[in-house]
């Protein structure tokens, strides 16, 4: 039978050339290294290497017997990869979402239902959160359209819209509500963490630049102390702060406001649970 150990030893004697060489990486005797040598021939069942009174080289057979020890070695670290991935994916709910704000109710509520699970987040484009619907790669997602496919389960959580909010001597400040195409144009400061209303700013308002920020506390620091118009929602946490010290304008489109939608991957995830905790 082949040892893994010793598939790792006849691939490191093609790439280092001499026994003594391996028998030091490996911190074994060189006569260990021998008989290992010797126990993979048997396991092959064929010669693999010419031998002379002082030197061992490998034949046309042991060179192809290398590249099948690579292959076996390189499935047997997948394997056991795949092992551990599923081990750790009974302990773990991995959410991904489209958007922040769904987050900052779903996360806890999760914790708070599964206390024996970690709870991994990322937010992403549409397009990627669709892909992970697609090939499984998560327990539960947010998307800002109901999802119809075959064999998942969906439910509305909860409702985004959209504003902008500017200094009170802004220009637009008066304004009960303004359009994509009234504010295409001016230019803006924008969070790079705001999954898919990333693009539709970006989409709807092409003449205008974005000034965007990683950084939480950088881009609080600038909207403090800048006249840049920025975004907000209607879930945003600072949205009381910003009442009476900025003029905070609903966006008229249709497209800046949205529902969000739990779709479970994880039949184990009942979304009612996560729906009726939000209602409480």
């Amino acid at each position: 039978m082949l040892n893994l150990e010793e598939l790792e030893q006849l691939v490191a004697f093609k790439e280092l050339g001499t026994l003594s060489k391996v028998a030091e990486q490996f911190l074994i005797s060189t006569p260990s290294l021998s008989r290992s040598m010797q126990h993979v021939e048997e396991a092959f069942g064929v010669p693999l290497f010419d031998r002379s009174a002082n030197r061992i080289s490998l034949n046309e057979t042991g060179e192809r017997a290398v590249q099948v020890a690579r292959r076996i070695l390189e499935t047997s670290q997948q394997g056991i990869h795949e092992v551990r991935d599923f081990d750790q994916s009974l302990k773990t709910i991995t959410v991904v979402s489209v958007a922040p704000a769904p987050l900052w109710s779903l996360l806890p509520t999760l914790s708070s239902l599964y206390p024996d699970k970690q709870i991994q987040h990322k937010i992403c484009t549409t397009s990627q959160v669709l892909e992970a619907i697609e090939k499984k790669t998560a327990d539960l997602v947010v998307l800002p359209f109901a999802y119809e496919g075959d064999k998942v389960d969906f439910l509305p959580y909860l409702k985004e819209s959209l504003d902008i909010v500017v200094p009170l001597d802004h220009a637009l400040a008066k304004e009960s509500s303004v359009s994509f195409s009234a504010i295409d144009g001016y230019n803006f400061l924008l969070m790079n963490q705001i999954g898919f209303w990333n693009d539709l700013v970006r989409e709807k308002m092409p003449a205008s630049k974005f000034l965007v920020q990683s950084s939480r506390f950088e881009f609080e620091e600038l909207a403090n102390n800048s006249t840049l118009p920025r975004f907000a929602t209607n879930l945003s946490k600072d949205r009381k702060t910003l009442q009476g010290e900025r003029a905070i304008i609903p966006l008229s489109d249709p497209e800046a406001k949205v529902t969000y939608y739990l779709v479970s991957l994880n039949p184990a995830i009942q979304l009612s649970e996560l729906t009726d905790e939000k209602s409480e």
